[in-house]
Protein backbone atom coordinates (compact mmCIF):
# COMPACT_ATOMS: atom_id res chain seq x y z
CA UNK A 1 0.00 0.00 0.00
CA UNK A 2 2.97 2.37 0.09
CA UNK A 3 2.25 3.86 -3.62
CA UNK A 4 -1.11 4.31 -2.36
CA UNK A 5 0.00 6.56 0.85
CA UNK A 6 1.97 8.56 -0.89
CA UNK A 7 -0.67 9.47 -3.54
CA UNK A 8 -2.81 10.35 -0.33
CA UNK A 9 -0.08 12.29 0.85
CA UNK A 10 0.34 13.81 -2.22
CA UNK A 11 -3.58 14.78 -2.27
CA UNK A 12 -3.70 16.19 0.98
CA UNK A 13 -0.54 18.70 0.13
CA UNK A 14 -2.79 20.08 -3.00
CA UNK A 15 -5.51 21.63 -2.42
CA UNK A 16 -8.90 20.31 -3.17
CA UNK A 17 -11.92 22.46 -2.15
CA UNK A 18 -15.21 21.96 -3.68
CA UNK A 19 -15.45 23.43 -7.14
CA UNK A 20 -11.73 23.54 -6.81
CA UNK A 21 -10.72 20.14 -7.17
CA UNK A 22 -8.85 20.10 -10.72
CA UNK A 23 -5.40 19.48 -9.46
CA UNK A 24 -6.26 16.53 -7.44
CA UNK A 25 -7.97 15.01 -10.22
CA UNK A 26 -5.05 15.12 -12.59
CA UNK A 27 -3.57 13.41 -9.73
CA UNK A 28 -5.96 10.89 -9.33
CA UNK A 29 -6.10 10.38 -13.31
CA UNK A 30 -2.06 10.18 -13.96
CA UNK A 31 -2.19 7.36 -11.05
CA UNK A 32 -4.43 5.73 -13.14
CA UNK A 33 -2.26 5.85 -16.42
CA UNK A 34 0.83 4.98 -14.66
CA UNK A 35 -1.09 1.43 -13.80
CA UNK A 36 -2.20 1.21 -17.53
CA UNK A 37 -5.68 1.91 -16.84
CA UNK A 38 -7.65 4.05 -19.30
CA UNK A 39 -10.44 6.32 -18.05
CA UNK A 40 -13.17 9.14 -18.74
CA UNK A 41 -13.75 12.47 -17.59
CA UNK A 42 -16.32 14.32 -16.86
CA UNK A 43 -15.97 18.12 -15.33
CA UNK A 44 -13.66 16.89 -12.18
CA UNK A 45 -15.07 13.65 -12.41
CA UNK A 46 -13.03 10.49 -13.54
CA UNK A 47 -13.69 6.97 -13.69
CA UNK A 48 -12.51 3.79 -15.38
CA UNK A 49 -13.90 0.32 -16.12
CA UNK A 50 -12.04 -2.90 -14.82
CA UNK A 51 -9.98 -4.81 -18.22
CA UNK A 52 -12.26 -7.21 -19.02
CA UNK A 53 -15.97 -5.79 -18.85
CA UNK A 54 -18.41 -8.22 -20.60
CA UNK A 55 -21.84 -6.78 -20.93
CA UNK A 56 -24.94 -8.79 -19.21
CA UNK A 57 -22.80 -9.22 -16.35
CA UNK A 58 -24.24 -6.96 -12.83
CA UNK A 59 -22.31 -3.78 -12.22
CA UNK A 60 -20.26 -2.74 -8.89
CA UNK A 61 -19.23 0.83 -8.51
CA UNK A 62 -16.35 1.81 -6.05
CA UNK A 63 -16.76 5.51 -5.11
CA UNK A 64 -15.26 7.94 -2.81
CA UNK A 65 -14.71 11.66 -3.47
CA UNK A 66 -11.62 13.69 -4.03
CA UNK A 67 -12.88 17.21 -2.57
CA UNK A 68 -12.46 19.03 0.95
CA UNK A 69 -14.31 21.89 3.13
CA UNK A 70 -11.86 24.42 4.00
CA UNK A 71 -10.16 24.20 7.40
CA UNK A 72 -11.20 25.20 10.68
CA UNK A 73 -8.91 27.70 12.56
CA UNK A 74 -8.01 25.99 15.28
CA UNK A 75 -5.43 23.68 13.31
CA UNK A 76 -2.75 23.18 15.54
CA UNK A 77 -0.38 21.37 12.15
CA UNK A 78 -0.30 22.37 8.46
CA UNK A 79 -3.51 21.13 7.16
CA UNK A 80 -1.53 20.88 3.84
CA UNK A 81 1.49 19.39 5.52
CA UNK A 82 0.65 15.61 4.99
CA UNK A 83 2.54 14.74 8.39
CA UNK A 84 3.01 10.92 8.95
CA UNK A 85 4.77 9.78 12.57
CA UNK A 86 4.17 6.82 13.50
CA UNK A 87 1.50 5.53 11.30
CA UNK A 88 -0.63 8.57 11.38
CA UNK A 89 -0.96 10.79 8.49
CA UNK A 90 -2.35 14.03 9.65
CA UNK A 91 -4.05 17.04 6.77
CA UNK A 92 -7.47 17.61 5.34
CA UNK A 93 -9.49 15.53 3.62
CA UNK A 94 -6.67 12.71 5.19
CA UNK A 95 -10.16 11.33 7.47
CA UNK A 96 -12.78 12.64 4.80
CA UNK A 97 -12.47 10.74 2.31
CA UNK A 98 -8.90 10.44 1.11
CA UNK A 99 -8.20 7.38 2.96
CA UNK A 100 -11.48 5.82 1.22
CA UNK A 101 -10.64 7.35 -1.99
CA UNK A 102 -7.11 5.38 -1.96
CA UNK A 103 -7.99 2.36 -0.60
CA UNK A 104 -10.76 1.69 -2.85
CA UNK A 105 -8.38 3.03 -5.86
CA UNK A 106 -5.90 0.43 -4.21
CA UNK A 107 -8.86 -2.72 -4.27
CA UNK A 108 -10.17 -1.45 -8.23
CA UNK A 109 -6.29 -1.74 -9.63
CA UNK A 110 -6.22 -5.30 -7.20
CA UNK A 111 -9.13 -6.53 -8.76
CA UNK A 112 -8.83 -4.66 -12.56
CA UNK A 113 -7.42 -7.42 -14.65
CA UNK A 114 -8.86 -10.46 -13.16
CA UNK A 115 -10.54 -12.02 -15.75
CA UNK A 116 -13.22 -14.18 -14.08
CA UNK A 117 -14.94 -12.11 -11.46
CA UNK A 118 -18.20 -12.80 -11.50
CA UNK A 119 -19.41 -8.95 -11.93
CA UNK A 120 -18.44 -5.83 -13.64
CA UNK A 121 -16.14 -3.21 -11.52
CA UNK A 122 -15.64 0.26 -12.06
CA UNK A 123 -13.96 2.91 -9.86
CA UNK A 124 -15.15 6.36 -9.61
CA UNK A 125 -13.85 9.49 -8.08
CA UNK A 126 -16.33 12.81 -7.56
CA UNK A 127 -16.33 16.38 -7.19
CA UNK A 128 -18.48 18.49 -5.18
CA UNK A 129 -19.60 15.68 -2.40
CA UNK A 130 -18.92 18.34 0.55
CA UNK A 131 -21.21 20.68 -1.10
CA UNK A 132 -23.93 17.92 -2.57
CA UNK A 133 -23.45 20.13 -6.00
CA UNK A 134 -24.48 19.31 -9.10
CA UNK A 135 -21.43 18.83 -10.79
CA UNK A 136 -20.45 15.93 -8.76
CA UNK A 137 -22.03 12.08 -9.04
CA UNK A 138 -25.17 13.79 -9.54
CA UNK A 139 -24.28 14.79 -12.94
CA UNK A 140 -21.89 11.85 -13.56
CA UNK A 141 -24.66 9.17 -13.01
CA UNK A 142 -26.05 10.29 -16.27
CA UNK A 143 -22.94 8.69 -18.08
CA UNK A 144 -22.35 5.67 -16.35
CA UNK A 145 -23.94 2.26 -17.28
CA UNK A 146 -26.73 0.56 -15.15
CA UNK A 147 -24.84 0.07 -12.06
CA UNK A 148 -26.59 -2.45 -9.85
CA UNK A 149 -24.97 -1.97 -6.63
CA UNK A 150 -22.49 0.95 -5.09
CA UNK A 151 -20.10 0.99 -2.29
CA UNK A 152 -19.49 4.18 -1.13
CA UNK A 153 -15.85 4.99 0.92
CA UNK A 154 -16.26 7.41 3.60
CA UNK A 155 -15.35 7.28 7.32
CA UNK A 156 -17.54 4.44 9.09
CA UNK A 157 -14.62 2.52 10.88
CA UNK A 158 -15.32 -0.33 8.16
CA UNK A 159 -18.58 -0.83 9.62
CA UNK A 160 -21.86 -0.91 6.87
CA UNK A 161 -23.93 2.41 6.97
CA UNK A 162 -26.99 0.47 5.44
CA UNK A 163 -29.13 3.52 5.68
CA UNK A 164 -28.72 7.10 5.30
CA UNK A 165 -30.74 10.20 6.66
CA UNK A 166 -31.95 12.61 4.04
CA UNK A 167 -31.30 16.29 4.00
CA UNK A 168 -32.73 19.47 3.85
CA UNK A 169 -32.53 23.05 4.73
CA UNK A 170 -35.09 25.24 5.21
CA UNK A 171 -35.12 28.98 5.26
CA UNK A 172 -37.93 30.18 6.86
CA UNK A 173 -39.54 33.86 7.81
CA UNK A 174 -41.93 34.79 9.99
CA UNK A 175 -43.41 38.42 9.05
CA UNK A 176 -44.81 40.92 11.90
CA UNK A 177 -44.91 44.78 11.64
CA UNK A 178 -42.19 47.38 12.27
CA UNK A 179 -43.02 50.00 14.92
CA UNK A 180 -41.24 51.93 17.67
CA UNK A 181 -39.78 49.75 20.52
CA UNK A 182 -40.65 52.45 23.32
CA UNK A 183 -44.44 52.53 22.78
CA UNK A 184 -46.55 49.41 22.63
CA UNK A 185 -46.94 49.27 18.41
CA UNK A 186 -45.61 46.75 16.04
CA UNK A 187 -45.86 43.23 15.93
CA UNK A 188 -42.77 41.84 16.69
CA UNK A 189 -41.62 39.16 14.04
CA UNK A 190 -39.23 38.09 16.18
CA UNK A 191 -41.54 36.87 18.76
CA UNK A 192 -43.68 34.95 16.46
CA UNK A 193 -40.67 33.34 15.05
CA UNK A 194 -39.51 32.25 18.69
CA UNK A 195 -43.13 30.82 18.78
CA UNK A 196 -42.96 28.90 15.44
CA UNK A 197 -39.08 27.98 16.86
CA UNK A 198 -40.70 26.41 19.68
CA UNK A 199 -43.14 24.37 17.98
CA UNK A 200 -40.40 22.74 15.60
CA UNK A 201 -37.97 21.75 18.62
CA UNK A 202 -41.30 20.08 20.48
CA UNK A 203 -42.72 18.65 17.07
CA UNK A 204 -42.11 14.68 16.96
CA UNK A 205 -42.24 13.30 13.55
CA UNK A 206 -44.76 10.08 13.93
CA UNK A 207 -42.84 7.55 12.35
CA UNK A 208 -39.39 6.21 13.71
CA UNK A 209 -36.98 4.25 11.43
CA UNK A 210 -35.72 0.82 13.24
CA UNK A 211 -32.24 1.94 11.53
CA UNK A 212 -32.03 5.83 11.04
CA UNK A 213 -34.26 6.80 14.08
CA UNK A 214 -36.74 9.80 14.39
CA UNK A 215 -36.84 12.53 11.86
CA UNK A 216 -34.49 15.21 13.46
CA UNK A 217 -34.76 19.31 12.71
CA UNK A 218 -32.64 21.63 14.21
CA UNK A 219 -32.48 25.69 14.04
CA UNK A 220 -29.13 26.52 13.34
CA UNK A 221 -29.39 30.55 12.66
CA UNK A 222 -31.33 33.02 13.29
CA UNK A 223 -32.03 37.06 12.41
CA UNK A 224 -33.72 40.41 13.15
CA UNK A 225 -33.42 43.60 13.32
CA UNK A 226 -31.32 46.54 12.55
CA UNK A 227 -31.43 48.68 14.62
CA UNK A 228 -32.28 48.58 18.85
CA UNK A 229 -35.27 50.51 18.99
CA UNK A 230 -37.57 48.94 16.14
CA UNK A 231 -39.44 46.30 16.29
CA UNK A 232 -38.53 44.47 13.98
CA UNK A 233 -40.59 43.29 10.79
CA UNK A 234 -39.23 40.23 9.79
CA UNK A 235 -37.29 37.48 11.43
CA UNK A 236 -35.38 34.97 9.36
CA UNK A 237 -34.08 31.50 10.84
CA UNK A 238 -32.63 28.25 9.24
CA UNK A 239 -33.75 24.34 10.18
CA UNK A 240 -31.63 21.57 9.31
CA UNK A 241 -34.00 19.01 8.60
CA UNK A 242 -32.75 15.17 8.31
CA UNK A 243 -35.39 13.32 7.39
CA UNK A 244 -35.70 8.84 7.85
CA UNK A 245 -36.81 6.32 5.17
CA UNK A 246 -40.89 7.42 6.16
CA UNK A 247 -40.90 10.77 4.87
CA UNK A 248 -39.77 12.78 1.55
CA UNK A 249 -38.02 15.86 2.39
CA UNK A 250 -40.93 17.38 0.02
CA UNK A 251 -43.53 15.49 2.86
CA UNK A 252 -41.30 16.84 5.20
CA UNK A 253 -41.57 20.38 4.00
CA UNK A 254 -45.67 20.00 3.83
CA UNK A 255 -45.97 19.27 7.36
CA UNK A 256 -43.94 21.33 8.65
CA UNK A 257 -45.17 24.32 7.10
CA UNK A 258 -48.26 23.24 8.26
CA UNK A 259 -47.01 23.51 11.67
CA UNK A 260 -45.77 27.35 11.35
CA UNK A 261 -46.74 31.06 10.53
CA UNK A 262 -43.19 31.46 8.85
CA UNK A 263 -43.18 31.19 5.47
CA UNK A 264 -40.86 28.30 4.24
CA UNK A 265 -38.64 28.04 1.44
CA UNK A 266 -36.66 24.96 0.96
CA UNK A 267 -33.08 25.30 -0.57
CA UNK A 268 -33.61 21.75 -2.19
CA UNK A 269 -35.56 18.50 -1.78
CA UNK A 270 -33.57 16.49 -3.62
CA UNK A 271 -31.33 14.41 -0.86
CA UNK A 272 -33.62 12.47 0.23
CA UNK A 273 -32.91 9.49 2.52
CA UNK A 274 -31.20 5.96 1.64
CA UNK A 275 -30.82 2.25 2.16
CA UNK A 276 -30.28 -0.97 1.31
CA UNK A 277 -31.79 -4.07 2.82
CA UNK A 278 -30.37 -6.17 5.44
CA UNK A 279 -30.89 -9.32 3.38
CA UNK A 280 -28.90 -7.97 0.33
CA UNK A 281 -25.84 -10.02 -0.62
CA UNK A 282 -22.93 -7.15 0.16
CA UNK A 283 -24.87 -6.64 4.05
CA UNK A 284 -24.92 -10.46 4.24
CA UNK A 285 -21.04 -10.25 3.33
CA UNK A 286 -20.52 -8.12 5.46
CA UNK A 287 -22.22 -9.76 8.50
CA UNK A 288 -20.35 -12.55 7.45
CA UNK A 289 -17.49 -11.10 7.76
CA UNK A 290 -17.91 -10.09 11.41
CA UNK A 291 -18.97 -6.30 10.56
CA UNK A 292 -21.70 -4.51 11.90
CA UNK A 293 -24.77 -2.33 10.24
CA UNK A 294 -26.08 1.10 11.52
CA UNK A 295 -28.01 4.12 10.02
CA UNK A 296 -25.76 7.24 9.19
CA UNK A 297 -27.17 10.84 10.56
CA UNK A 298 -24.65 12.15 7.63
CA UNK A 299 -25.42 12.63 3.70
CA UNK A 300 -22.74 11.57 1.18
CA UNK A 301 -23.23 10.83 -2.55
CA UNK A 302 -25.21 7.92 -1.50
CA UNK A 303 -27.96 10.74 -1.60
CA UNK A 304 -28.60 11.14 -5.14
CA UNK A 305 -27.92 7.36 -6.02
CA UNK A 306 -31.37 5.76 -7.49
CA UNK A 307 -29.61 2.05 -7.37
CA UNK A 308 -28.41 -0.01 -4.29
CA UNK A 309 -25.70 1.07 -2.06
CA UNK A 310 -24.04 0.90 1.17
CA UNK A 311 -21.58 3.40 2.86
CA UNK A 312 -18.13 1.66 4.80
CA UNK A 313 -14.98 3.30 4.65
CA UNK A 314 -11.07 3.60 6.60
CA UNK A 315 -11.73 6.15 9.39
CA UNK A 316 -14.30 7.92 11.69
CA UNK A 317 -16.38 10.08 11.15
CA UNK A 318 -16.16 12.26 14.20
CA UNK A 319 -12.78 13.52 12.70
CA UNK A 320 -14.09 14.59 9.54
CA UNK A 321 -14.55 18.69 9.41
CA UNK A 322 -12.28 18.91 12.23
CA UNK A 323 -8.62 20.07 13.35
CA UNK A 324 -6.09 18.20 12.98
CA UNK A 325 -7.89 15.42 10.98
CA UNK A 326 -5.59 12.39 10.57
CA UNK A 327 -5.76 8.58 9.18
CA UNK A 328 -4.46 5.78 10.43
CA UNK A 329 -1.92 4.11 7.98
CA UNK A 330 -3.72 0.81 9.80
CA UNK A 331 -6.33 1.55 8.86
CA UNK A 332 -6.27 2.40 5.42
CA UNK A 333 -4.38 -1.51 5.28
CA UNK A 334 -7.75 -2.85 7.26
CA UNK A 335 -9.96 -0.99 4.71
CA UNK A 336 -7.97 -2.92 1.81
CA UNK A 337 -8.20 -6.03 3.36
CA UNK A 338 -12.04 -5.83 4.27
CA UNK A 339 -12.86 -4.79 1.08
CA UNK A 340 -11.26 -7.08 -0.53
CA UNK A 341 -12.78 -10.06 1.28
CA UNK A 342 -16.27 -7.95 0.48
CA UNK A 343 -16.05 -8.28 -2.99
CA UNK A 344 -14.24 -11.55 -3.14
CA UNK A 345 -16.58 -14.46 -4.27
CA UNK A 346 -19.68 -12.01 -4.12
CA UNK A 347 -22.65 -12.97 -5.83
CA UNK A 348 -24.97 -10.16 -6.79
CA UNK A 349 -27.19 -10.45 -9.97
CA UNK A 350 -27.92 -7.70 -12.72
Amino acid sequence: MEEYIQLLRTMIQTPSFSKEEEPVARLVRNFLTSKSVTYQVKGMNTWARNKYWEEGKPVILLNSHIDTVKPVKNWTKDPFGAELIDGKLTGLGSNDAGASLVTLLAVFVHFYASDDLPYNLMFAASAEEEISGPNGMECLIEELEQIDLAIVGEPTQMQMAIAEKGLMVLDCVAHGRAGHAARNEGENALYKAIDDITILRNYKFEKVSEVLGEVKMSITQIQAGYQHNVVPDNCSFVVDVRTNEFYSNQRACEIIRELVQADVTPRSTRLNSSGIPVAHPIVQRGLSLGRTYYGSPTTSDQAVMPFPSIKIGPGDSARSHTADEYILISEIEHGFETYVALLKDLQITA
